[in-house]
């Protein structure tokens, strides 16, 4: 049997890595806790994979997933006729799972009534099914997960003391992703290579993005960086994703602001390009060690408005290395000065464009609020 893959190489994964492969070796009842998302499942899996059990079944069961009415006949069986519907035997997950492993996900949403059940389980190793007036015996291993606080559960009366203290016998957590940033190249390059269709690479990042993905803060966790590998494999097969040419829709709303500044930043250098936009003659060879030696407009590790000004900043360094002004003797306000002709040029679009606000953006090639930001700053008038 393969063994299950825990993507990263960060130190949480490691210390993860390690303390299941010693947490394996024994049979003892472990506990696996973590945000939604982040992998709990896995986790169980590669437990079961590195232990002595490895060879027998391992079976899952989602406690919350379950009607109430019937999770005590999946998790112990029930005999015919035990009830009304029960026209055979059922064995259960305990029988099933009978001398590998079994799987109680969600804990902390199974029944006050079941949790009693399962600690008499966990204490005689022997189950009831419905029905049935004779014990069964079981040898099983018993891993369960919660994104729950269970010990919070327990002071409001949702969770028993006593089986809180059965199942947390070994304990591990499962990492949320912000906490492990850089394995999110390695996570989008795994299932990049699991969503690529036939005969078609895998879906690629701009460094930008990539920059950009891995400072978000994943809420949804691996589960959410997997959705959008897969929405983007779908709709991009093939291509290298560029935040700044995505839509809105097909982003988390926690990446709407990094791919906005990507948009405007996008927009500025667009701008900049053409050096007869703004006046000045086009650049030439013994610009080049200047632009060369400039900080880089493209570093996602300032704050957004620190980068736009250093993006601007730097624009204009080059502007004065192409000669469109000369520097004073006594030096300038380098702000002041862009500042003036930013205005400048907003107020020739405005006059283009009769005062549209729309149509000047796109001469600037602005987003529509930030030109609106601007007309504000430098109190500008427009016919809205």
């Amino acid at each position: 049997m393969s063994r299950v893959a825990l993507i990263g190489d960060s130190a949480v994964m490691a210390e993860l890595r390690e303390l299941i492969t010693t947490v394996a070796r024994s049979d003892a009842t472990a506990l696996i806790t973590g945000e939604s998302g982040t992998g709990k499942e896995l986790v169980a899996r590669s437990l079961h994979e590195q232990s002595s059990r490895s060879r027998r079944p391992f079976i899952p069961l989602n406690c919350g997933a379950i009607p109430r009415d019937l999770i005590e006949s999946e998790l112990f069986g029930h005999r015919k006729g035990a009830f009304t519907g029960a026209l055979s035997d059922r064995i259960g997950r305990f029988e099933l799972a009978h001398g590998g492993t079994i799987f109680l996900d969600e804990i902390g949403d199974l029944p006050l009534e079941l949790q009693v059940k399962l600690l008499r389980v966990l204490q005689e190793r022997v189950v009831d099914p419905i029905g049935s007036s004779q014990p069964v015996p079981i040898d099983v291993r018993v891993v369960a997960a919660t994104h729950r606080d269970l010990e919070g559960e327990i002071a409001a009366g949702r969770f028993r003391e006593d089986l809180y203290y059965r199942l947390n016998v070994l304990p591990l957590c499962s990492p949320p992703l912000r906490e492990r940033g850089g394995d999110v190249p390695a996570l989008l390059r795994h299932y990049g290579h699991h969503f690529a269709r036939d005969n078609q690479a895998p879906v690629a990042y701009t460094a930008d993005t990539l920059r950009s993905l891995q400072a978000y803060d994943w809420p949804g966790n691996v589960r959410e960086l997997c959705n959008l590998v897969q929405r983007f494999s779908a709709l991009y097969a093939g291509r290298c994703i560029d935040l700044a040419e995505t839509p809105r829709s097909l982003l988390p709303r926690g990446l709407w602001p990094q791919a906005d500044a990507l948009r405007e930043r996008a927009a500025l250098l667009d701008c900049s390009v053409d050096p007869l936009q703004l006046g000045l003659s086009a650049p030439g060879d013994d610009d080049r060690p200047l632009r060369a030696a400039l900080p880089s407009p493209l570093d996602l590790s300032l704050p957004v408005g620190d980068r736009l000004d250093g993006v601007t900043d730097a624009l204009m360094a080059v502007c004065m290395a192409q000669g469109a002004d000369v520097l004073p003797p006594g030096g300038l306000s380098l702000r002041e000065h862009i500042a003036g002709i930013e205005r400048s040029l907003i107020r020739q679009a405005l006059e283009h464009s009769e005062g549209n606000v729309s149509q000047t953006a796109k001469l600037l090639r602005l987003q529509r609020t930030t030109l609106i930001e601007k007309l504000q700053k430098y109190e500008l008038r427009s016919l809205g």
